[in-house]
């Protein structure tokens, strides 16, 4: 009986974490995460795993497996379920974290099982047991499946931190029964492959984070990830032990941190969290406001307050901006202005560039190379990654003489076949499905290109009547142009002759749509081209009259 794995996502990308495995023709979906947007993708809100292959067989996927709850895992989850609705498993923290979506897009009756760490739980032809390891976010676990092949272990997202927040490190013990019982295929997190030593404890951050804080003569603002509830407990601390009162703002930070004391994650007292206004109103040596926007999102509020537009707070020479975060690959234009925008109004700014004010989530290098040792698989695919990550983790893996090791990509396919692994290359389709306002998977990469075009081009638009007997000219011809040149006049008056020109050659032949309208285009994109070496979108708009 063979085992297989296909990856619809997180193969090629930092983002759309999505894999299926398969026995005997019934699947789990392990993690369904998105990505954000590349700046090329214009107009897209958020990019989606390609699940339309499993949309075939519905009927026979059981299951989603969750290693944690990070959006690039289980982001999508909520648009999985509205098309295969199934039972969801994961640690308690996980699907509260996953839920918000999930209520957002009003799944109903939400299938969502929380399992506790080391228990083994069977659903259908599956059988998994949750293991922790240290990662950005609390319960963050990896996977074993027991399968009629041999054990399969998916890391999740890690890294070996052995002082974490929690006390709850990666346990590399159970990893090492594991391996000395026998690993048959190892998915491993590639992220930091190419990194090279150990990645620093997170409370290697509490004292330049307190220094920062206490140092600090004004207000401080803090931004993170509103997943990461460690490093909101860090900051928040900090600010308290500076006699600060703390205020949380942005949407994803007050449901997450409802969700932190909710399950005992966060502690912070109760009279040290006071609601935004009232924060305003202690002296400024006195406040501690933390919130979303470490990613330099346009509407996040750490945007909003280098625009001097939020709603609350306007920065001021003297206030102190703590980003406490790395760029997502793709981001890190809009942060660099965010940062840039927030020195211009006067504030100081610490980041992960100029100060010890973040750590990563995974593993570095000799990370890698410990948990290869402590596992020892028969067979090993680098997962979680741009291609270069992955090929870097492929190279600690036959450093460490696993006999097998394949580097795949989306798309691909991994089976496991008695003592045979294979690899199918493109079994199914992996490609981008965007979310582009309500709309999901109707924006196709031909969308993306116009959008493109007419961002770089611009667009001019030609109105003209034509007598449909004779094919004479009634109106215009009218033109407009958009983002093609500042002052249009004389260019587009040349284009307007040539336009007439091309439709008076047509005169008498009657009137054809589809022949004025090409006769339009290339009229106009000669003179304009020839003018100002610019290609932009021509549109001609054509009256039958």
């Amino acid at each position: 009986m063979s085992v297989s794995i296909t990856f619809l996502g997180g193969l090629r990308e930092i983002g759309r974490n999505c894999a299926a495995l398969e026995i005997n023709g019934r699947f789990a979906l392990i993690d369904c995460g998105l990505m954000f947007p590349e700046e090329d993708m214009l107009g897209v809100d958020l990019v989606f795993p390609d699940w339309s292959w499993l949309l075939e067989r519905a009927e026979d996927v059981d299951c989603v497996v969750l290693t944690h709850g990070h959006e690039d895992h289980v982001g999508a989850l909520a648009y999985f379920l509205r098309d295969i609705n199934v039972p969801v498993y994961g640690t308690r923290l996980t699907l509260e974290l996953a839920r918000g979506r999930i209520e957002e897009l009003g799944i109903e009756s939400p299938q969502l099982h929380p399992v506790d760490t080391y228990e083994w739980r069977k659903h259908g032809k599956f059988n998994f047991q949750f293991i922790p390891v240290s990662h950005s976010v609390p319960d963050a676990t990896a996977i074993v499946f027991d399968t009629p092949e041999g054990v399969v272990v998916h890391s999740g997202d890690f890294k070996l931190d052995p002082t974490p927040i929690d006390g709850r490190p990666t346990d590399l013990r159970a990893f090492g029964e594991l391996g000395k019982n026998g690993v048959r295929l190892l998915l491993s997190d590639s992220t930091n492959a190419e990194n090279p030593g150990f990645v620093p404890s997170e409370r290697s951050l509490f004292d330049p984070i307190e220094r920062i804080i206490g140092n600090a003569e004004g207000r401080v603002f803090a931004a993170c990830f509103s997943s990461h509830l460690h490093r909101v407990q860090q900051i928040a601390n900090a600010g308290i032990a500076s006699g600060r009162s703390v205020a949380f703002f942005g949407r994803s930070m007050h449901r997450n941190t409802e969700i932190g004391f909710d399950k005992g994650v966060l502690d912070i007292p109760p009279d040290k969290v006071v609601d935004i206004k009232e924060l305003l109103e202690l002296p400024e040596d006195q406040q501690l406001l933390i919130t979303t926007g470490s990613q330099g999102e346009p509407f996040a509020a750490l945007s909003l307050m280098s625009q001097g537009r939020h709603k609350f707070v306007d920065l001021e020479e003297g206030d102190t901006v703590l980003i406490s975060a790395t760029p997502i690959p793709g981001n890190e234009t809009a942060v660099s202005k965010v940062i840039s925008k927030l020195l211009r109004r006067g504030a100081r700014v610490y980041h992960g560039r100029n100060s010890q004010v973040h750590v990563s989530g995974h593993a570095y290098r000799d990370e890698l190379l410990t948990f290869l040792n402590v596992i020892r698989p028969q067979a090993m695919v680098p997962v979680h990654g741009e291609y270069r990550h992955l090929h870097a983790h492929a190279e600690l893996a036959r450093m460490m003489n696993v006999p097998e090791v394949d580097v795949l990509e989306d798309g691909d396919r991994v089976v496991i076949d008695g003592d045979v692994t294979r690899v199918e290359r493109r079994a199914v389709s992996a490609g981008y499905v965007y979310l582009d306002g309500s709309s999901v998977g109707d924006v196709q990469t031909g969308v993306l290109r116009d959008r493109s075009h007419l961002a770089d081009e611009g667009v001019v638009v030609v109105t003209v009547a034509v007598k449909h007997r004779s094919g004479e000219i009634a109106y215009g011809p009218d033109l407009d142009s958009h983002g093609v040149m500042d002052d249009p006049d004389v260019v587009l008056g040349k284009a307007a002759d040539a336009v007439r020109a091309a439709l008076a050659d047509m005169t008498g032949n009657g009137f054809d749509p589809q022949e004025v309208q090409s006769s339009i285009r290339k009229a106009v994109a000669g003179v304009i081209r020839a003018e100002t070496s610019r290609k932009p979108v021509i549109i001609p708009v054509v009256f039958d009259v």
